[in-house]
């Protein structure tokens, strides 16, 4: 807890950081929600849409760098923070007025103890909240002290690595994920083709069980365990995906041993 000279409770800087490409749609949105911040900086991969023009009503700490990746990204955007805590929200999500203001009391009352704050998210899809099915609470770590935190993980799933005690907030991050299912299914294809080439990175191998039963656990995860069946078809349309997800994964992870084979094989004739 901070006093100012006047004796009175202060709270600490946060700097606001996103990251962004093409994202008209939603840029506005996310960064009408963290004016209260008190620095916003948005790096965004020369977008060629209205992204910029946009981000210019928020803020003048606007960069532009080529994507290097999700955890590169972001990495480098919280390297050009400034403020004592950094709060990192994706462009299609935004921070609703009771997490702003827990975030603040936040803060203020535990500022000192914790290095980092994990929030809950609330996914908005098909006309619905996804209070079940698996996509809620996903804590994930979002606010943090600038110099007590770095980057570990893999793209697409990097994660914020803190020193030191994190605490859970309970009002949500709205994320607003996918603009319809078009949408969602060409990301299932890009993510998993990163996620696969990741894992052969990784030097990790492809087993058929991986193949067969982690799909098959996953959408019962979703679709019994986690309620998913309650959703009606949305929430069975959901569940299927998730598991096509991680199908998608291995298959691929498949694929590329083919193509290390095929490539060793022409090596040696």
């Amino acid at each position: 807890m901070k006093l100012s000279e006047s004796g009175t409770v202060t709270r600490p800087t946060v700097s606001a950081i996103v990251v962004c490409y093409n994202e008209e749609d939603n840029i506005g949105r996310c960064l009408e929600s963290l004016v209260w911040c008190d620095e916003i900086v948005v790096v965004d991969s020369f977008s060629t849409d209205r992204t910029v023009e946009i981000c210019g009503r928020y803020t003048d700490r606007i960069i532009q760098r080529e994507w290097a990746g999700y955890r590169d990204q972001k990495a480098f955007a919280h390297s050009q923070a400034t403020k004592d805590w950094v709060l990192l929200v994706d462009s299609d999500e935004l921070v609703t007025p009771k997490l702003r203001d827990e975030i603040k009391q936040a803060l203020v009352a535990h500022g000192e103890e914790f290095a980092g704050f994990s929030l809950p998210r609330l996914v908005f899809y098909l006309r619905r909240w996804w209070w079940r099915g698996g996509w809620y609470p996903d804590h994930d770590v979002r606010l943090f002290r600038r110099d007590r935190a770095t980057w570990g993980g893999s793209d697409p799933h990097e994660k914020i690595l803190v020193d030191g005690k994190v605490r859970r907030l309970r009002n949500p991050l709205h994320h607003f994920s996918y603009r319809d299912i078009e949408d969602h299914v060409q990301r299932i294809n890009r993510f998993t083709s990163i996620s696969s080439r990741e894992l052969a990175n990784e030097q990790k191998r492809w087993r058929l069980s991986d193949a067969l039963l982690r799909p098959a656990v996953r959408f019962f995860r979703s679709y019994v365990l986690q309620r998913g069946f309650l959703e009606g078809f949305a929430g069975f349309y959901v569940a299927v995906t998730a598991a096509v997800y991680v199908f998608l994964k291995y298959a691929k992870l498949w694929e590329l041993e083919l193509k290390g084979k095929d490539h060793g094989d022409r090596k040696r004739s």
